[in-house]
């Protein structure tokens, strides 16, 4: 017995298409969840994440626990001399022989005082060189206290690659950069690039590179940085 030909399949195909849209695909209730008038987005989402406190100090201690859970190192400093010291700390540790960052007001007063060399990736650069730095110094778009992120950008991190190609991820960010929650994050890249166009580059990093796919254990730096280094400046 002859196979069908490939129109005759391609056309049985069709049909059972056809008698497949025909008919209402079963709907249920999680998949349209139903908003009361007086109730916002924002509202529900507040459902499923930690309540965020009112004032800084709270959000502060928010962040800071959510950091310890997350495996990041947060520290607040109080100028740009204590945080330079802290990394030429880490540099020593850690053997650092190299390190890049991008031009910034937090960024160049930290950077000139480090003791470890300092690769620039402001114009164009070497990714290969890139990739031999031990750690990548950015600044950010803010520090979210409700799930311990860290809002990045291209333009606020220096582009794509510096946050992600160094073993160790270093951020510099000023108090005022504290939000409470997701909502004033979006609401923020909102007001500020809404009108003249989202970048390229948009991640709210939570803590190192981790994956658990493998026999559920933890391991750190699997798609990215194995450390991260987040300093709160004045």
């Amino acid at each position: 017995m002859s196979s069908p030909s490939t129109a005759d399949s391609r056309d049985a195909l069709f049909v059972r298409i056809r008698e497949a849209l025909a008919n209402p695909a079963i709907s249920h209730a999680h998949e349209h969840p139903v908003h009361p008038a007086n109730v916002t987005p924002e509202a529900t989402l507040s459902q499923w994440l930690p309540a965020v406190g009112a004032t800084f100090e709270e959000q502060l201690d928010l962040l800071a626990r959510n950091s310890v859970d997350l495996k990041t190192e947060f520290k607040v400093v109080a100028s740009a001399e204590e945080a330079a010291a802290h990394l030429n700390t880490l540099a020593t540790e850690n053997k650092w022989t190299k390190v890049a960052t991008h031009r910034g007001s937090l960024n160049d007063a930290v950077a000139a005082q480090l003791t470890t060399p300092v690769y620039r990736v402001d114009d164009q650069f070497d990714k290969v060189q890139l990739e031999t730095c031990d750690a990548g110094i950015t600044e950010c778009e803010a520090l979210v206290a409700q799930t311990g992120s860290v809002c990045l950008t291209a333009p606020s991190s220096g582009g794509r690659s510096l946050s992600v190609l160094p073993p160790h991820h270093v951020v510099l960010a000023r108090r005022s950069q504290l939000i409470a929650d997701l909502p004033a994050a979006y609401a923020l890249l909102k007001t500020k690039y809404g009108a003249k166009g989202y970048p390229s580059f948009i991640s709210f990093t939570t803590g190192p590179s981790r994956t658990g796919d493998i026999e559920r254990i933890l391991v750190l730096g699997a798609h990215g940085p194995k450390k991260l280094t987040v300093l709160l400046l004045p």
